[in-house]
């Protein structure tokens, strides 16, 4: 699966209004996420975190108990269990009818405190997944692009330390 998505970040109160593009190839839960010129790989058992910028690689393990290690396939079926839901709106977006359901954490001190999950009716794919936290920011994921079914390079999902190494880039073990 390749997603191609918008990410807005917006917190009225502190004056934050950000939009940045994305992109996600996922094969099982292997993925590589290329969002705000960074590069994160998973490989099944490994998270790469490749910084350009700074010219340096993090690599960690990956802890399936840690709720901040969650993979982006999780993110398609995150909603299925601890939420309450309820119907919402249909929209028309660009042409697209979009049925909405509304998530609310059962956990009345979870930190997200509103999902909006859009669904568009033809497909049956994510189209939008708006959150809200205790704070009053909002998240919101808008998908540009779902295709399924790509092939796919063995390789893909492989990372290769001795190409970053001979770039001269600073790789940093954190296990």
């Amino acid at each position: 699966v390749r997603i191609e998505f918008k990410y807005n970040l917006n917190n009225q109160k502190e004056g934050v209004n950000q939009d940045t593009n994305g992109a996600v190839t996922l094969s099982g839960d292997n993925y590589i996420l290329n969002m705000l010129g960074i590069t994160r790989m998973f490989d099944g058992t490994s998270i790469y975190t490749i910084v350009p910028e700074d010219e340096e690689v993090t690599i960690s393990s990956f802890n399936s108990e840690d709720e901040k290690d969650i993979t982006p396939s999780e993110m398609l079926t995150f909603y299925e269990a601890g939420y309450d839901s309820r119907m919402g709106l249909v929209e028309t977006i660009n042409g697209r009818k979009i049925q909405f359901v509304k998530l609310t954490p059962i956990d009345s001190d979870a930190e997200i405190k509103k999902i909006y999950l859009g669904i568009d009716k033809k497909t049956k794919h994510i189209y939008k997944l708006i959150q809200i936290d205790s704070k009053g920011t909002k998240y919101t994921l808008t998908v540009k692009s779902f295709k399924t079914n790509l092939p796919l390079s063995k390789t893909l999902f492989i990372f290769d330390e001795a190409t970053y190494a001979n770039k001269g880039y600073y790789i940093n073990t954190l296990d």
